[in-house]
């Protein structure tokens, strides 16, 4: 189980979410990467205002289609692009504690910094580690209030699909398959105890437990933000941890180099840096291979044709391999 914190536009919005119990994204890839990073069974908050409002667990995910006119929110256009989103992603929700509390606070640190060094939201969610989960389950009270259920007659559901060929895209129902949802499906990929242990075998780490570590999605660090962090849950002593970069095609020499200021930022803590890609030059292989960082190259063999694919279907076509 995950936590994330989700981003809320305005407080019309966020006053619909709570009241209904419900959570929307938008039409758009960050709406579908959203819906699909997030699992039944995870828990959630609402993030509005620097402020985290209450914890509750995912229920039930639908896509519904022709959403454009269906409440509770409404459509939103964008001054810059004037492009207008209205909201077919929904995550149905389970209140657990009430709660409305700063980030300012030390227990929703690792997100406060999150946001601090990307100078604002920017993002529809950010993932909380485990460390977080456990502080805002005692933080507020339980929640006891009465909970609206929005009833909508007769709709359709659907299930978003993503490709490489930008000629079938067709939003919502399709979207082009880019790094953001690449990186969701390496981190639900690893999320998995016999992956994790054949991976981590792979890249010659021994001595960490895999029941004790957590794998997180995008982590922002001063030099830049790291795809996917593996860290310990409940460090003592110290933080060992493990950064990994993802990118949908051909790995470049700068992504070793931003790798490479990863390790040197986080220290003797950080136990490996891995760069997976669709491939690699022979050049960007000694460059990895001469600073210690693994290479694995990844394959999706469903996603080489024209056919657009749902996320749980690209999932159990993943495999990667090492290659330095």
């Amino acid at each position: 189980m995950a936590y994330f914190l989700i981003s809320v536009s305005n407080r019309k919005n966020l006053e619909l979410c709570i009241k209904y119990a419900l959570a929307g994204f938008t039409n758009s890839i960050n709406g579908v990467w959203t819906f699909s990073e997030i699992r039944e069974g995870d828990f959630i908050s609402f993030l509005y205002g620097a402020r985290a409002n209450n914890l509750y667990r995912v229920e039930k995910k639908e896509a519904i289609l022709n959403a454009q006119k269906l409440p509770p929110w409404e459509p939103i256009t964008f001054r810059m692009s004037g492009i207008t989103y209205y909201f077919p992603f929904r995550l149905y929700l389970s209140p657990i504690r009430k709660l409305n509390e700063s980030l300012v606070r030390a227990e929703f640190a690792y997100v406060a910094e999150n946001l601090l060094l990307r100078g604002g939201y920017r993002k529809t969610h950010f993932q909380a580690d485990q460390t977080t989960l456990q502080s805002a389950s005692q933080l507020g009270e339980l929640y006891s209030e009465p909970i609206e259920r929005l009833n909508i007659d007769r709709y359709e559901i659907f299930t978003p699909r993503f490709t490489r060929s930008i000629n079938v895209v067709s939003s919502p129902e399709i979207f082009r398959f880019t790094e953001i949802i690449l990186q969701s499906i390496i981190r639900q990929y690893l999320s998995d105890k016999e992956n994790l242990n054949n991976f981590l075998n792979r890249i010659n780490i021994e001595n960490l437990n895999i029941s004790q570590l957590e794998i997180l999605g995008e982590k922002a660090l001063a030099e830049g933000h790291i795809d996917i962090l593996i860290k310990e849950a409940t460090p003592f002593g110290m933080s060992r941890k493990i950064v990994i970069e993802v990118k949908t095609g051909l790995a470049r020499i700068q992504d070793v180099s931003q790798l490479k200021m990863y390790l040197n930022e986080l220290g003797n803590e950080c136990l490996a840096a891995v760069l997976i890609a669709r491939d690699f030059s022979k050049k960007l292989l000694y460059e990895a291979s001469r600073e210690g960082i693994s290479a694995f190259k990844y394959k999706l063999d469903i996603m080489d044709s024209d056919i657009p694919c749902t996320f749980d279907e690209i999932k159990e076509s993943f495999s990667f391999t090492k290659v330095s």
